[in-house]
């Protein structure tokens, strides 16, 4: 090998660090927001952290979702109280998961769920899936 070859891999071979750094710091910011309680002012919290989020952050550079089960579920109906706001997340690109086996056992139908929710099996190990992944978690 000869002195310029060997001068390439080291120059190539200090600058990997960096590069790893800069494709890590270009990966979208990704956060769960869990919702479980059946009260209006929790919910506008939790809508109001998944704007902010993304007013910080930048609406390209996070991903967010909010994930309802239990008693929080009563707020995803398409007649909730924050109805409007949950349209207006949706048009934000929040992602809006409601729990199914909290349907199943509150006798909720799919139609009764505001449009554009997506449904999950469950809410507690989607969220425990989703820090797995390495999200970041909040519960307002």
């Amino acid at each position: 090998m000869n002195r310029r070859t060997a001068l390439a891999i080291l120059v190539m071979t200090a600058a990997l660090p960096a590069m790893a750094v800069q494709k890590k710091a270009a990966a979208k910011q990704r956060v769960v927001i869990q919702v479980s309680d059946n009260d209006p002012a929790k919910w506008t919290l939790a809508l109001n952290n998944a704007r902010n989020i993304q007013a910080e952050l930048g609406k390209d550079n996070v991903l967010v979702e909010i994930v309802a089960y239990g008693p929080g579920l009563e707020m995803m109906k398409a007649e909730s109280k924050v109805a409007d706001r949950l349209a207006a997340a949706l048009d934000s690109n929040v992602g809006l998961l409601a729990c199914e086996n909290t349907m199943q056992n509150t006798k909720v139908d799919k139609a009764d769920i505001a449009g554009g929710v997506k449904f999950v099996p469950a809410g507690v190990t989607h969220i425990m899936k989703r820090q797995r992944e390495g999200w970041a978690y909040i519960r307002p």
